[in-house]
């Protein structure tokens, strides 16, 4: 059943299990397609290593009469940026109407023969984990159960949406949330972009913290919006009240930083080892983490850790010099965050590590 196997992937991409592009093939692609009805086991009509022009599309999925019906582009998980360009060349090619782009958990449909940028011709993206598991299997049969890609309907239905109006009004409402979000989630690279222009134009640079307060401030509700003041005092977070009771024994501070995992307090010198040690610690407990914690999605070009150092800041070579940190043997971690952001990767190592934030694990980042 579908559904059941969505809710399979889903967990299984919360810990980091697909950690190469032929392990989300094998583990989430053709799954998925078995499940809507593909005969995954024939080679001529789910053709993998599809040849054009003498390169190679990950899967053709053809009709009855071997032609192919769609093109579909496998990614490894949070590394397809730029796929779309590849698959559009393939689709090209061949006058193949339907497209697909996947890292397993996101997945992009595209109509390759309509007008506009190639975001533009995107008919509809579905991430796995934002949305559940009935809206997951709704828009995957929509889009590619085996029957209704063979009759048309799939391609009729993904053109009629792509000229729907309702699209673009559903667009602009959502421009103020996304824009919110945006904002919330602190990206460290804007935040990077905030402080050299701030730089330029009085110049001085603002700490990583201030453009975070400042972020903070802008997407609060504007009845509520904090003013950003000049010499702040830092929040205190997860004081020794919020401890579980395992840890009452503990010595901790409310001046110090640290975490506290399986009733011991790990002192450290700011928020930024806190992070160092709490991947560490999850690195030591399993040698798969790290490699897991690499495979879950980061940021939207960026990774939070990297056997290369140049994969933390694309396109900044600077910012890896400064910011990259060698924190255990051949992997680098990025150190320019906020806490906001320390608390982000936390919570999502805690998530691949498989132990509950705020219980098992509990921060204090002063």
């Amino acid at each position: 059943m579908l559904q059941e196997r969505v809710k399979s992937i889903q967990v299984k991409l919360r810990s980091g299990t697909f950690a190469s592009e032929s392990a989300v093939s094998q583990g989430v692609v053709l799954p998925v397609l078995h499940e809507l009805g593909w005969p995954v086991f024939d080679p001529q009509a789910v053709i993998p290593e599809y040849t054009v022009e003498g390169r190679r599309v990950d899967f053709a999925l053809c009709d009855q009469h071997q032609r192919p019906r769609i093109f579909l582009e496998v990614k490894k998980v949070g590394q397809s940026d730029g796929g779309d360009r590849q698959l559009f060349e393939y689709a090209f090619h061949q006058g193949i109407p339907f497209a697909i782009l996947t890292d397993g958990q996101e997945w992009s449909f595209y109509l390759p023969g309509e007008e506009g940028l190639y975001e533009e011709r995107r008919v509809y993206k579905l991430d796995l984990l934002l949305r559940t598991a009935d809206e997951c299997t709704e828009r995957l049969n929509r889009y590619l159960s085996y029957e209704r890609v063979l009759s048309g309907q799939a391609l009729q239905e993904a053109r009629a949406e792509y000229r729907d109006v309702a699209k673009a009004r559903q667009i602009e409402t959502t421009f103020p949330r996304a824009w919110t979000d945006l904002l919330a989630s602190q990206d460290s690279l804007l935040m990077e972009l905030l402080a050299v222009k701030v730089e330029d134009l009085c110049g001085y640079r603002p700490d990583i913290e201030s453009c975070s307060r400042f972020f903070a401030g802008l997407a609060s509700p504007p009845t509520a919006r904090p003013r950003v003041p000049s010499s702040p005092s830092v929040p205190e977070v997860n004081t020794q009240q919020d401890l579980p009771a395992s840890t009452s024994n503990t010595s901790t501070s409310d001046k110090r930083s640290g975490f506290a995992f399986e009733g011991k307090f790990h002192p450290a010198g700011s928020a930024r080892e806190v992070m160092q040690e709490v991947l560490t610690l999850f690195s030591q407990r399993d040698s798969t983490f790290l490699e897991r914690f690499a495979s879950r999605k980061h940021g939207r070009k960026r990774r939070y850790l990297s056997r290369d150092r140049y994969e933390l800041y694309p396109g900044r070579p600077d910012l890896c010099e400064v910011h990259a940190v060698e924190f255990v043997p051949g992997w680098w971690l990025g150190t320019n965050y906020s806490k906001q952001n320390i608390t982000d990767i936390i919570k999502l190592a805690c998530e691949v590590a498989q132990v509950r934030f705020d219980k098992d694990v509990v921060i204090n980042l002063v």
